[in-house]
């Protein structure tokens, strides 16, 4: 009966209660569908990180802080034991998609093949392209784009590598590898005291026994580093194409090859090692799991490695997920206001219309929490109708944003990936979103119904 009587009051001047439920309505659909948004940037960070990255890294100790600046000295001694020791555990075999070792160096790209000699410093990092593909095609939140096979390395031929569009440009590659939107260098001033050129060939033919050139058409560039022992040490790497990447700096100095080749850059004719030994998942959900794992394994085996997640390797993944909780969080608080202000309003102007039927209901012997039960449920009421109002129209425009297949950049991307809106997937954010409308309606009618009930009977019965 009082839930039928909350239901007549509110109909009794249905335009100020529609314009009430209205704006619980767009504060619902103002926070359902940026924490929708929210969800799909969070997926696709996600996503993008453990393609490139996987989900646990398995480092030498002590690398993560100061292997950037010698990683030879860093490197995983016997990594294929472990490799298989970890591939045997029976708790970890099930819970692993990829597993891949990685080599991560530094040192000198040149280009001395064409008229305009160029070198610049680069970051490399050493892969096997068959487990590099098999994690890139890792999609569990649908966020990526359509997977598109990647032939520029091949496992059978360690000669091949690709560049970041940035290096390609400074290293005068964009007509031979079709970069588009590379202009031309300015010309050069001439060097008033000019030296004799010396480029990295007679390195080459001394210290390396390279394949042949596989294809006459690539591009070749010379590689230079510092091997384990100190020695300077280059390779030759046919550049089979560019990749943008997503941070200039990266795209500047990146230089993406065969594991082979980077160790033989790296350690020459030593032991070759690697620097890292990525796990891919098949559910970040088990990643916990299979951390606590590993740290009871190598603590069983007594090996000297750590464990880093994709969050430690991408700081700006935090940094970003931090960003849009705050974004949200303000959002909330506007729309938070906003309601309650309405709803006072609303309940308030209801109070004042209805001063004498209070007195009346008082005087035929209903107490004070009687009557401030009533506008209690009637701030409630008009809260879940909106609230439920503007979840039906959050879910329309959810449906309509993923139906249109439309597409954008976000940030860590170099390239376009679709925009979708998570909301079916996030049950708490729904839940959440109605519950907190419908609370802050509460809140807000509490003002005027305590004013109902404290109301005199005799003022309440004379009032006009």
């Amino acid at each position: 009966m009082l839930l039928k009587i909350g239901f007549r009051n509110i109909l009794r001047n249905g335009r100020r209660s529609a314009i009430t439920g209205l704006a619980v309505a767009v504060g619902a659909v103002a926070l359902l569908v940026f924490g929708a948004f929210q969800a799909y940037i969070f997926a696709g960070l996600q996503t993008q990180a453990v393609q490139r990255a996987g989900h646990l890294t398995v480092f030498r100790d002590g690398y993560f802080l100061y292997g950037a600046g010698n990683p030879a000295a860093y490197g995983i001694d016997d990594y294929q034991q472990v490799m298989a020791t970890i591939a045997a555990d029976p708790v970890l075999k099930p819970l692993i998609n990829v597993m891949t070792p990685t080599l991560t160096l530094y040192g000198i790209a040149g280009n001395f093949e064409g008229e305009n000699d160029a070198a610049k410093t680069f970051f490399g990092v050493g892969v096997i392209p068959s487990d590099r593909e098999r994690m890139r095609q890792w999609d569990e939140y649908g966020a990526s784009r359509p997977y598109v096979p990647d032939m520029r390395l091949a496992d059978n031929d360690d000669t091949r590598g690709i560049l970041g569009a940035g290096l390609a440009r400074i290293l005068n590659l964009c007509a031979p590898l079709k970069v588009a939107n590379c202009p031309a260098p300015p010309a050069a001033k001439p060097d008033p005291a000019p030296t004799q050129q010396q480029d990295f060939s007679d390195l080459v033919r001394n210290d390396i026994t390279s394949a042949a050139d596989p294809d006459a058409k690539m591009p070749r560039i010379d590689l230079l580093a510092a091997t384990a022992g100190g020695a300077p040490n280059v390779v030759s790497l046919y550049v089979s194409g560019a990749e943008p990447q997503s941070v200039k700096e990266v795209d500047d100095n990146y230089v993406g090859m065969h594991l082979a080749l980077a160790q033989q850059l790296l350690y020459g004719r030593g032991e070759h090692k690697v620097t890292g030994i990525v796990l891919q998942l098949h559910r970040s959900e088990d990643m916990a799991a299979a951390r606590a794992r590993l740290v009871a394994l190598f603590k069983q085996k007594g090996l000297d490695l750590e464990i880093r997640d994709f969050a430690d390797l991408t700081p700006e993944y935090a940094q970003i997920l931090n960003f849009f909780r705050a974004i949200f969080l303000f959002i909330a608080v506007i729309m938070g206001v906003i309601v309650l202000f309405a709803v006072v309003n609303t309940m308030t102007m209801t109070v004042m219309e209805r001063t004498n039927e209070i007195g009346t209901t008082r005087a035929m012997g209903v107490r004070r929490s009687g009557i401030r039960r009533q506008f209690l449920l009637e701030g409630s009421l008009l809260g879940a109708i909106g609230a439920t109002l503007g979840v039906l129209l959050a879910a329309v425009i959810a449906l309509a944003v993923n139906h249109f297949g439309l597409s954008w950049t976000p940030p860590g991307n170099a390239n376009p990936v679709p925009l979708r809106l998570y909301l079916f997937n996030g049950g708490p954010l729904i839940l959440g979103t109605w519950l907190g409308l419908v609370l802050v309606a509460t809140i807000a009618a509490l003002i005027p119904a305590n004013r109902a009930a404290k109301l005199p009977v005799v003022d309440a019965l004379r009032h006009v």
